[in-house]
C-alpha cells in the first residue's frame, strides 16, 4: 500500500500570499508558517518568497538581488552595473547556514539608480532601462543572474523546501505589508536556484501552481518585444506577460486577467454586455497571450496582489479575509495557520481575478 508522500502529487506546487490593506507591516514568520501544512505539495527542488515594503530606507532605489557562480562573474557584472547605475549600497544578502540548503551560490544585493545622463541619451524611462539591463545580464553574463529588481521589494529563493528557504534567508528579520510564497514540484524542468519561484521583473513577481501548455506560443510572442525566456521553466513567461500588458501596454489588472484567462467565446457570445464586448476585443488584440493549461497564480506588485485561476479552475486556490487582511493559498489549512480566526473563506471562480490593493495613502 502506498503511503502519503510516496506518490507524485498531481496538483503539486503550493502558493500562499498575505496583504494588509492598511499597509501594516508584518515580518516573514507567518508566510513561512503557511507553507508547513502544504509541505507535501513540494519536493524540495525549489522554494521562495517575495516581500513588499521591506526596504523603506532605500525605497527610491531599485533593489537588485543577484546570484553569482563565482567571483569572476561578480566582477564582470559589477563592472556593467557601475557603468550604468549609481550604486548606493552593495552587500552580500544575509543568510543562515542550515544543512537543508546546499550548493549555495554567492548572493548579493545592490541598491541602484540609473544615471540620468544615460536615460537621456537613450531616451528611455527608468523602468524600461532597468528591465533591459536585467535581460542583458541574465542572457549575456555567464554565471550571473538577477532574480529580483523592484523598488522597496525583494524576492528570495533557493533549491529546497520553502519553510527551509525562509529560515535560510532570515525572513523573520524583514517586515513588509505584503508577502507571497511558493513551494515547487517541478515536472518538466530542472530544480535549480534560478528556476525557483517567485519570478520577478521590476516590481512584478509571480508564484504559480500548474503547467502552461501554451508556453511556446506565449514565449514566441513575448520574445518579439525584447523579453528573453532563459530560465528553464514556464512560469517565467507569465511574469513577462504581466509586465508587457500592465507596464508597456497600460492595461488594468482586470483587463490583464481578461487577456491571460480570457473567457470562452461561447461565454462571450451568450451575454452581449459592454463588459463582454471589451473582453472579446482584448482577446482578439492579444490572442497569443492567452495562457492555457491548469494554473493558479498570485501576481505581486507595488501596492497590491492579484490572484487568478485558469478558466476551468483546474488548480485549487482559496481566499480568506479578516479585518484589513487578505490571505490567499492553495489550501485553506495554510490560511488558518496565518490567521486561525479568519472570518471569510471562499474559492474564486475560474478566470475571475481577486484583486487586493492598499487603501489610498495607507503606505
Amino acid at each position: 500500500m502506498q503511503k502519503e508522500g510516496e506518490v507524485r502529487i498531481p496538483s503539486g506546487c503550493a502558493i500562499s500570499a498575505m496583504i494588509s490593506k492598511s499597509g501594516k507591516l508584518c515580518n516573514g514568520e507567518k508566510i513561512i508558517a503557511s507553507m508547513y501544512p502544504m509541505h507535501d505539495r513540494s519536493n524540495g527542488l525549489g522554494g521562495g518568497f517575495a516581500g513588499y515594503g521591506i526596504y523603506p530606507e532605500y525605497k527610491e532605489f531599485y533593489a537588485l538581488h543577484v546570484f553569482y557562480d563565482d567571483d569572476a562573474s561578480r566582477v564582470e557584472c559589477e563592472k556593467f552595473l557601475k557603468e550604468n547605475f549609481e550604486i548606493v549600497k552593495a552587500e552580500i544578502i544575509p543568510i543562515r547556514k542550515i544543512p537543508e540548503i546546499t550548493d549555495v551560490p554567492m548572493i548579493w544585493r545592490y541598491f541602484v539608480a540609473p544615471f540620468a545622463s544615460t536615460l537621456s541619451r537613450l531616451q528611455l524611462d527608468e523602468k524600461e532601462f532597468v528591465a533591459r539591463c536585467v535581460m542583458r545580464i541574465n542572457t549575456l553574463y555567464k554565471g550571473a543572474y538577477v532574480f529580483s529588481s523592484g523598488k522597496n521589494m525583494g524576492a528570495f529563493k533557493a533549491v529546497g523546501f520553502p519553510e527551509d528557504v525562509g529560515r535560510f534567508y532570515r525572513l523573520e528579520e524583514y517586515e513588509g505589508y505584503s508577502w507571497t510564497a511558493h513551494g515547487r514540484y517541478p515536472t518538466n524542468t530542472p530544480g535549480w536556484w534560478g528556476g525557483a519561484h517567485p519570478f520577478a521583473l521590476l516590481d512584478y513577481s509571480v508564484v504559480h501552481n500548474g503547467e502552461i501548455s501554451s508556453y511556446d506560443a506565449n514565449r514566441r510572442y513575448i520574445k518579439m518585444f525584447g523579453y528573453k525566456c532563459t530560465l528553464q521553466t514556464d512560469t517565467e513567461v507569465i511574469t513577462y506577460i504581466a509586465d508587457y500588458l500592465l507596464r508597456r501596454q497600460g492595461l488594468t489588472l482586470e483587463e490583464t486577467a481578461s487577456v491571460i484567462a480570457a473567457p470562452f467565446w461561447s461565454t462571450l457570445d451568450a451575454h452581449n454586455s459592454e463588459e463582454n464586448q471589451q473582453r472579446a476585443y482584448l482577446r482578439k488584440i492579444f490572442p497569443s497571450l492567452l495562457i492555457t493549461g491548469p494554473f493558479s497564480i498570485v501576481l505581486g506588485f507595488s501596492g497590491g496582489l492579484m490572484a487568478l485561476n485558469d478558466r476551468l479552475k483546474l488548480r485549487s486556490m482559496v481566499v480568506g479575509e479578516k479585518d484589513d487582511m487578505c490571505y490567499i493559498a492553495s489550501e485553506e489549512a495554510a490560511i488558518r495557520v496565518m490567521e486561525p480566526e479568519v472570518e471569510t473563506v471562499y474559492a474564486p471562480a475560474g478566470g475571475e481575478p481577486v484583486i487586493v490593493r492598499l487603501q489610498e495613502g495607507s503606505f
